[in-house]
């Protein structure tokens, strides 16, 4: 079932490569470039560099399962790319093309947007020369719940006027960032499910005003998280993406393979981790013998090694029944690797941490970075609770088909 199709295999032998001879030993003149602009938003010059060699290698936009932008694989061809990518999270998948939030908006665009959407936002995302934002979550109500979300969209003759406030806005702090994908409420009077919309903003649209950005236990990640405030933006009607009242579809269409790419890179980065472990189990030596030798170490490495095979085969068979059956008919386990992920990868992060002493926390390893971005899985795309929500309905549902509907 899980076997790599031939091109995949290809793809990914390239890959492998592309990692090893490229993104691996880029990683410390990447830190150094940061280091020395003082600016932890800015764009090293090393990174249009490895994009320049992914494209030469045709390591581009493997996330896009339309063969007219992308090499057109399938969610089970591309969750074993998202792992090896995931081993340099925060290179690997910018250098390719294949970073979120970017990947869920060009696949957006993709479906739902215009032709004038696909020529003046697409074209440029899927070349690589701007970047995107996503802007759902607010702070004024609990987000987990979409249908909470107030920022108003009002028809005002041919445009509509947008006013609220956004935050956790990913990537609306990058440099080359331009446009972003706004949800927001067109219709407080229709369904539940249909009062939301989705609409195209360009990010220099007068009302539309970057706060600050949001750090992650300390961190400024680089592309940021923005607090952004919409303030009387008026954007023509040709800015909805597909109709009023596809919001909620639109972003079902959005979440299921970005929840596939997120917990594979989860794998990745719980991969590396494992292996910066046994490296320092080995070269330390405590009371006389090398770390490696304590029998909880072993524990832990065995644990680990345990615990990402299940996670890894679980987000496989997901990426089948999405191919296969269909994102709705994978609704159980989409939810499932969406908690099981981050929280094996937190486990095994943790771990290395552990036997790194002091080191592990520091920004000498990567490892207090991954474990700042891993947590913030467990919340991104929803949190836990929301999924095992979803998980245990269904699971109740299946052996009473009456159970919960309102009589």
């Amino acid at each position: 079932m899980f076997e790599l199709s031939d091109r995949a295999r290809r793809i990914r032998d390239d890959l492998l490569a592309f990692m090893d001879e490229q993104i691996y030993p880029a990683e410390p003149i990447f830190h150094a470039q940061m280091t020395e602009s003082g600016d932890p938003h800015y764009h090293p010059p090393i990174l249009e560099e490895l994009k320049t060699e992914a494209k030469k290698r045709g390591l581009w936009n493997l996330f896009h399962p339309h063969p007219e932008w992308g090499p057109g694989l399938t969610n089970s061809e591309y969750a074993p790319l998202a792992e090896i990518m995931g081993r340099s999270a925060h290179l690997a998948p910018e250098a390719t093309n294949c970073s979120a939030p970017d990947t869920g908006n060009m696949e957006v665009l993709t479906l739902f947007g215009t032709e004038e959407h696909k020529r003046e936002w697409l074209a440029p995302l899927l070349a690589g020369e701007i970047r995107s934002a996503f802007a759902m979550t607010e702070p004024a109500v609990a987000s987990s719940d979409a249908t909470n979300i107030q920022l108003r969209m009002d028809r005002d003759g041919d445009d509509y006027v947008l006013n609220g406030r956004k935050w956790w806005t990913s990537n609306a702090l990058h440099k080359n960032c331009q446009v972003l994908i706004v949800m927001g409420k067109t219709d407080v009077d229709a369904q539940v499910h249909r009062q939301q919309s989705m609409m195209v903003v360009p990010l220099d649209t007068p009302g539309v005003t970057v706060v600050r950005g949001l750090s992650v236990f300390g961190y400024q990640d680089r592309e940021g998280h923005a607090e952004v405030v919409f303030d009387n933006v008026r954007v023509p009607r040709t800015a909805l993406l597909a109709g009023e009242g596809d919001g909620f579809m639109i972003s079902q269409a959005r979440l299921g393979p970005g929840r596939i790419h997120h917990c594979m890179r989860a794998v990745g980065m719980a991969e590396r981790a494992l292996d910066l472990m046994i490296d320092r189990a080995q070269a330390r030596t405590t009371f006389g013998e090398p770390v490696a030798n304590r029998a909880n170490i072993q524990d832990w490495i065995a644990e680990s090694r345990i615990e990402i095979e299940m996670t890894r085969l679980l987000i496989l068979k997901t990426a089948y029944l999405m191919d296969t059956v269909g994102n709705k008919n994978a609704r159980t386990e989409i939810a499932a690797i969406k908690v099981a992920a981050p929280q094996m990868a937190l486990k095994v992060i943790d771990r290395a941490i552990q036997v790194h002493g002091g080191g592990g926390v520091s920004d000498d390893f990567p490892l207090a970075s991954m474990y700042a971005h891993v947590r913030t899985l467990r919340l991104a795309d929803g949190p836990d609770e929301v999924h095992k929500r979803t998980i245990a309905q269904r699971e109740l549902r299946r052996r009473d088909p009456s159970w919960g509907r309102k009589a």
